[in-house]
């Protein structure tokens, strides 16, 4: 297996190199690139990640590792149930406008305590308000997803990420400026905590010649 020293310069070869990565995690052959002391004395000035991972802040959801990348390859934002507010949006528009990653995913995850807590706030809980922040930052997603008839906790998260794609890649943000010239792609992932695997959540939006990849097994 090669060190992957180079740094993917396009949308779908940032996709590939992910999935590429997951399905070395899932499979137990990971290479556990760019993690030696001679790369990370050669990061410590500059980065350049090739991919913005936005996700769930679980802690059995660690971009790194799932993905089977290293220093500096990729920029992670995270919060409980990838609520997406400004500080994130501002986030991962650094790492697109900023550091110039032609690709962004938005990763959610089965078992999500984030929608759980907002489906039991839609279904009369009281949330507990330290929470408030979280609820209210999942419950339109959840809202949207009992108005297409989807009411388990998979369907809804997917949903959710769906929604967060079309958030983050919304014209007249830098994010979606750099979607529409081409040089950055956004697109929506699911992960099975049990088998570690990810798929593909809806389409790749931006990126034209990105092709929807199969499922990283």
């Amino acid at each position: 297996m090669p060190a992957l020293d180079h740094r993917p310069g396009t949308p779908a070869q940032a996709l590939d190199e992910l999935l590429a990565g997951n399905r070395r995690f899932v499979t137990g052959t990971r290479v556990h690139p760019h993690q030696d002391a001679e790369h990370r004395a050669a990061v410590a000035l500059e980065q350049q990640p090739f991919a913005v991972v936005f996700g769930c802040s679980d802690s059995r959801l660690a971009a790194e590792i799932i993905f089977d990348r290293g220093l500096g390859d990729l920029f992670v934002v995270r919060t409980a149930g990838h609520v997406a507010g400004p500080e994130v949006t501002a986030s991962i528009e650094y790492g697109v406008a900023v550091l110039g990653t032609p690709l962004v995913v938005v990763l959610g995850h089965d078992a999500c305590g984030g929608i759980r807590a907002g489906r039991d706030a839609l279904a009369g809980d009281q949330p507990d308000p330290r929470l408030a922040a979280i609820v209210d930052g999942v419950t339109p997603s959840i809202a949207n997803a009992h108005t297409r008839g989807v009411t388990d906790q998979e369907g809804i998260t997917r949903i959710h990420v769906e929604r967060t794609v079309a958030a983050v890649a919304r014209p007249g943000t830098a994010t979606g400026d750099a979607v529409a010239a081409g040089r950055c792609a956004v697109v929506g992932m699911y992960y099975r905590l049990a088998d570690g695997q990810v798929d593909v959540v809806g389409d790749v939006v931006g990126g034209a010649p990105v092709p929807r990849p199969r499922s990283g097994g």
